[in-house]
């Protein structure tokens, strides 16, 4: 029997690389390899093995070929099968590299390199170092055949051996997610980002993009709202809040459904966030506060947006929106008429309508005052005063004030957008 260094070929097969040197046939050459740990060779094998290693490393694959089938008649041990699938592995992906050379749009049949990993991870003569990688590798060849459960497998099996790579626990991840387990894939990923937010190290962006539509497009509302959440925390930019926004409940299928007040608390966040993006958020926005009577609000938006260049002077909607409510807002007149008969209403609904007047107009001290009259005299939806409330207290900078108030709301959808509102509160750019 020859040996051959495990280490030296471990080296190949880290890069893909045939750049081992197998030993030679002498004598003296022999015994001082066979003083060493490694791999204990039959005499043929190592003779084909000698001829099959500079072949593939020279790309002479009709020299290799031949010289592998050789090794695969002659094996006898599991060094012999070790180096046999080792080689194999080596001839096939330099096969697969002259194949994308020459043609880097043709699909490639990576399969070929299924059998010599298999061999490989079960063999006992593989370097412990080297056996997760290979389960790795297996595990990608899997995942890329869209063969998902097996794909966890081998990934899990390769963490296990102690396999390190940055993106391992994400592919596991999708591997599960695109088996069908998004339950399990999202609890997986969520331990992740949790992992390297505690290391000081924050989670890619893609990751919190990736939950977000596997989870909304498996329909598991929970999970969507709690990812929009994480993400408008992790990255809150005005682009991450206008996603999330718009995934929870400004578009079809979204993760709630709103009616036109509600929407126009959301549209109030994305005001709040400089998330509104164009023309369309500005018009819906301020003509469907303009309809609920804040015509103050209305015509603030508008004016944002003009002023921003997002909405054109040439609008005609717009340009028909700020003479109503010029008009309305002359009509109307001071609100102090109103707050004084709310004071005195036997029920809050006069005063929570003059609070939502006062907030459209930016004056947060009177909304508070009569958001608060409205929930001491009852009769008024709590919820919905009590995200008004909030949302007058963060803009005012009393941020203890509208955690409770926005903690105070208890049902579905209202709840929800307290809790983004609370989201911005706590984010750091708030």
């Amino acid at each position: 029997m020859k040996t051959i260094s495990k280490l030296a070929l471990a080296a190949v097969l880290a890069t893909g690389v045939s750049g081992m040197a197998l030993i030679a046939p002498a004598t003296a050459m022999a015994k001082k390899e066979e003083a060493k740990p490694g791999l204990k060779l039959s005499p043929d094998v190592l003779k084909a093995a000698q001829v099959a290693q500079p072949a593939i490393a020279a790309k002479d694959f009709a020299t290799a070929e031949p010289a592998l089938a050789q090794i695969d008649a002659a094996a006898k041990t599991d060094d012999d099968k070790y180096i046999g699938a080792a080689l194999r592995y080596d001839l096939e992906q330099q096969k697969l590299a002259a194949q994308q050379a020459a043609n880097p749009n043709a699909p490639l049949n990576e399969t070929v390199l299924a059998g010599p990993l298999d061999v490989l991870i079960a063999n006992p003569s593989t370097p412990a170092d080297m056996r997760g990688r290979y389960t790795y590798r297996r595990g990608a060849l899997a995942f890329n055949g869209k063969q998902y459960p097996v794909a966890v497998q081998y990934f899990q099996k390769a963490k296990a051996l102690g396999y390190t790579n940055e993106d391992l626990d994400l592919q596991i991840v999708k591997a599960k997610m695109e088996s069908g387990d998004v339950k399990n894939g999202l609890a997986d990923l969520d331990a992740s980002v949790t992992a390297s937010t505690a290391a000081g190290k924050k989670a890619p962006e893609d990751y919190y993009r990736y939950a977000i539509s596997k989870a909304n497009g498996a329909k598991l509302k929970p999970e969507t709202f709690a990812w929009l959440q994480k993400y408008a925390v992790a990255y809150p930019s005005p682009k991450t809040w206008r996603d999330v926004i718009v995934t929870f409940g400004l578009q079809q299928n979204g993760v709630v459904t709103l009616d036109e007040t509600q929407k126009i608390d959301m549209f109030r966040l994305m005001r709040q966030t400089k998330s509104l993006a164009d023309q369309n958020d500005y018009l819906e926005y301020a003509d469907s506060v303009n309809r609920r009577g804040l015509p103050s609000e209305a015509q603030a938006v508008l004016k944002e947006g003009m002023a921003s260049g997002k909405i054109p002077a040439s609008n005609t909607m717009a340009k028909t929106l700020l003479t109503d409510t010029a008009t309305a807002i002359r009509n109307d007149g001071p609100l102090a008429g109103l707050e004084k008969k709310a004071t005195t209403n036997a029920d809050g609904k006069l005063a929570a309508g003059t609070a939502d007047a006062y907030l459209g107009q930016d004056n947060y001290a009177k909304a508070i005052e009569l958001y608060k009259v409205a929930l001491s005299k009852g009769g008024v939806n709590a919820d919905d005063v009590n995200l008004h409330l909030g949302i007058a207290q963060a803009k005012s900078g009393d941020k203890a004030g509208a955690a409770a108030s926005f903690a105070a709301v208890k049902t579905t959808p209202r709840m929800e957008q307290a809790q983004l509102w609370t989201a911005w509160m706590n984010a750091p750019t708030a």
